[in-house]
């Protein structure tokens, strides 16, 4: 159990996956090694502050770990009072394990992510009825869930089922359904998907891990003894599969895909089932639901006909239906004509697309509706068809339509609605749009035939414009006090008074952007607008920041710190550079990828200096002294915050980052007097630590309420370390007013959690569980169950 704790906070600590606490614990740690190695008594150099050379190390190997667990239990041996604090600290640990986290989030959310169904669905009844009997079949392989695998070509109507089947049986699976687009051949990393999956089954933000394997980990923990439907559609191998399988063998896993499961089946006891066209009797009834009864019947034989020509394939049935059902004008007759008419190869429109799309040719049922379809648009909702074509979007949004197609907003947002009437858009969300990969797959080929690459490149480049305009806007509501680099912040001004609760709605904005932002910055990189991918990934800085998704914040970082080398190499701005390589450095931390994060920081630094930006140079020498923090090297880490410090003194009244010198160099004298408090130089870290709050305080525009509460929690936390329980209860009274003053609800609970230690220590138990209601109910408030769980413990302690 001990050296699970001590991994456990390690690992914590060095991604920051534990937020707060997890800090907090992690430097608890290091006091008890501490002690353990100067006696226990923790006096040995109090008084003088020298670090010596016997101060622990921040245990990284296996040995190190089991090491350090074997120091915590020596230490408890020595007295009563030694064991009951590393009882304390393993308890505490014990809240930040992902071991913790299922049992609390199990009864916080039975997610349920499944898409609606279709009203005009049709047949498929055998597919049912097979996963019926999967379901009831006893004696699967222990631990291994029922996988069921839906097979067949695009547009066979692989999702349409899987979710009509999952609807059927979810009253059978009362924990929830868990469902993702997989992406197909445009794979979304099974890091995101994990992420996603853990957030709706009550994992905090904060707590989920920055790597995949943690994840996954975590994933089967949380999945263990539920019993869940788990849809994971448009996969395109098992290796996407295999990292989202439940660990529980009362789960159900459903999978669609283009291509045949081997992997699953033979590794995995995945059960095929390969969907077929639909009869030509189930054609006649879908197309004559989706066409519906607001227009004359038409005689059998041409419905028929119309139904023939579909090939029985289930998205051209409803695409074909839907223009029937909204273009009053259109004939059964004419469209079972053009049907044939393309079929046997006498129609002459549009071979540009025919000509091109290889094997499928001219007889493919989803191309040929799709090209009458496309012929019945007027001309500009045709162009806004291929426009919207030229990237594969995760979704649509009327701003990105109007970008790529060049029209407003209001013409968009009706041509979108139009194209989803006709069944060649499907809305997935309110105004938020996505193709089908075939539809979409049809509308690139006519855009590149008829618009050619120039302007397809053009349509990107505008959508990636205006989505680098939404996200420097957000990101400027969600931090508006941090520096930035790049022309897309220069017009944005601070409201004079601004609503706290203003960062959190910009936050669950720019979340709701974030798959589409990394598509434009992929899509900007692949067409060389280096000037663009630098700066969206600039504007996804506070998102990353406080949400995490670290694989999608390395990839894209990937490509902005080779886009700013790029433009740096000719006449774009070096100080990019440095800006990409630091941001970088953030996301391999979180990803617990430490040696990467520290060359990134390395590399950020040289690329600073070598183009004369202190602001950016300090802060790569800063965030290496917050890496130092976190390794326990504080000595190490004073040294980078007071270099940081110089690096600052040298800009100059007028020179670039001037106006954030004050507010830089208050958060470093912060950090100095963090570093110098754990290194027990208890006087000169208060000095510090007060001077940074005096700073704060006499910022422009009313002062930083924010960065103020947290250097009150840093002097609650050195008083506490020094063993003056009054004076520290005392800054964390300030800290609590600060908090709300500054509406920073998560961090307000936090302080009030550590005042509530406070009482405890001193014996004041009937204060200890007042704070401790009022921080569960602010934990409550933020949506936090794993700090609710664990301040309802403490206060089940106290009232037992």
């Amino acid at each position: 159990m001990a050296v699970s704790a001590v991994g456990t906070v390690v690992s914590s600590a060095l991604s920051g996956a534990g937020g707060e606490m997890g800090r907090r614990t992690s430097e608890r740690l290091y006091d008890l090694l501490s002690r353990g190695r100067a006696g226990g008594d923790g006096q040995s150099d109090s008084a003088s502050g020298a670090a010596g050379s016997d101060r622990p190390t921040l245990p990284v190997t296996e040995a190190e770990l089991t090491a350090a667990a074997r120091q915590l239990l020596e230490l408890a041996r020595r007295s009563p009072e030694s064991a009951r604090e590393v009882t304390e600290w393993v308890r505490e640990a014990s809240w930040l394990s992902p071991r913790t986290v299922p049992a609390v989030a199990h009864g916080a959310s039975r997610p349920q992510m499944l898409p609606p169904s279709t009203a005009v669905f049709t047949d498929r009844a055998e597919v049912l009825a097979w996963l019926t009997g999967l379901v009831d079949e006893a004696g699967h392989a222990p631990g291994a869930p029922t996988i069921a695998v839906l097979t067949g070509p695009g547009g066979i109507g692989k999702t349409a089922a899987v979710v009509h089947c999952a609807s059927a049986l979810r009253e059978r699976f009362p924990d929830g359904v868990l469902f993702a687009d997989l992406g197909g051949a445009f794979a979304h990393p099974p890091s995101d998907v994990l992420a996603r999956f853990l957030e709706r089954l009550g994992v905090p933000p904060a707590m989920v891990p920055g790597d995949e394997a943690r994840q996954r980990d975590l994933y089967r923990d949380c999945t263990a003894e539920r019993r869940l439907i788990v849809v994971l559609d448009n996969a395109h191998d098992g290796a996407q599969v295999i990292p989202l399988l439940p660990a529980s063998p009362e789960c159900l896993v459903l999978v669609t895909s283009r291509h045949r499961p081997e992997r699953l089946v033979g590794e995995y006891g995945a059960r095929p089932f390969s969907l077929r066209p639909l009869s030509t009797e189930d054609s006649v009834t879908l197309i004559r639901r989706v066409v519906g009864s607001g227009r004359r019947p038409a005689p059998d034989a041409v419905v028929r006909a119309v139904a023939e020509g579909t090939g029985g394939i289930p998205l051209a049935v409803c695409t074909t239906g839907a223009g029937l059902a909204v273009r009053e004008h259109l004939t059964w007759e004419r469209v079972a004509q053009r049907l044939s008419d393309r079929v046997h190869g006498h129609d002459q429109g549009d071979t540009a697309v025919r000509e091109g799309s290889g094997q499928e040719g001219a007889a493919d049922p989803v191309r040929l509706v799709q090209d009458a379809s496309y012929g019945e648009l007027a001309p500009d909702c045709a162009a806004l068809y291929r426009a919207i074509a030229v990237w594969p979007w995760p979704t649509v949004t009327v701003l990105c339509a109007a970008q790529a197609a060049g029209v407003g907003e209001g013409e968009a947002r009706a041509l979108l609605e139009h194209l989803a009437r006709v069944h060649l858009l499907e809305e997935v969300g309110e105004e938020r749009y996505r193709f089908h990969d075939l539809t979409r797959a049809h509308a690139r080929a006519l855009a590149a035939a008829e618009d050619g690459h120039g302007r397809m490149a053009a349509a990107v480049r505008r959508v990636a414009v205006a989505q680098l305009r939404l996200a420097a806007g957000l990101d400027f509501r969600i931090m508006p006090l941090r520096w930035r680099l790049g022309p897309a912040y220069d017009r944005l001004v601070r409201p004079e008074h601004r609503d706290p609760a203003d960062g959190k709605r910009a936050l669950a904005e720019l979340r709701d952007e974030r798959e589409n932002l990394a598509a434009v910055i992929q899509a900007a990189a692949h067409h060389g607008f280096d000037d663009l991918v630098w700066q969206l990934c600039e504007a996804m800085w506070g998102l990353h920041l406080l949400l995490g998704f670290h694989a999608q914040w390395i990839d894209t970082h990937l490509l902005g710190a080779e886009a700013a080398r790029r433009g740096a190499a000719e006449f774009g701005d070096p100080r990019a550079v440095g800006r990409m390589c630091t941001q970088l450095a953030f996301g391999y931390l979180g990803a617990g990828q430490v040696d990467r994060a520290a060359d990134a920081l390395t590399r950020a630094r040289a690329a600073d200096r070598a183009c004369g930006h202190h602001r950016g140079e300090a802060t790569a020498v800063e965030a290496l002294g917050l890496l130092r923090l976190k390794q326990w090297e504080f000595a190490a880490a004073e040294r980078c915050f007071e270099e940081a410090q110089e690096i600052l003194s040298r800009i100059r009244p007028g020179q670039d980052g001037w106006e954030d010198v004050p507010r830089a160099t208050a958060l470093l004298t912060h950090h100095v007097g963090r570093a110098r408090a754990k290194q027990r130089h208890f006087p000169a870290a208060i000095a510090h630590l007060n001077d940074a709050l005096d700073r704060f305080r006499r910022l422009p525009g009313g002062g930083d309420a924010y960065n103020a509460g947290r250097v009150y929690m840093s002097l609650g936390d050195a008083h506490l370390d020094a063993g003056d329980v009054e004076q520290a209860r005392v800054c964390l009274d300030e800290a609590v007013k600060a908090m709300t003053e500054a509406g920073a609800g998560l961090q307000l609970a936090d302080a009030v959690e550590v005042r509530a230690r406070c009482h405890r220590l001193a014996g004041r138990l009937a204060e200890e569980a007042e704070d401790l209601r009022t921080a569960a109910a602010s934990y409550e408030e933020q949506d936090n169950p794993v700090g609710l769980a664990r301040v309802r413990a403490r206060l089940a302690e106290l009232e037992a």
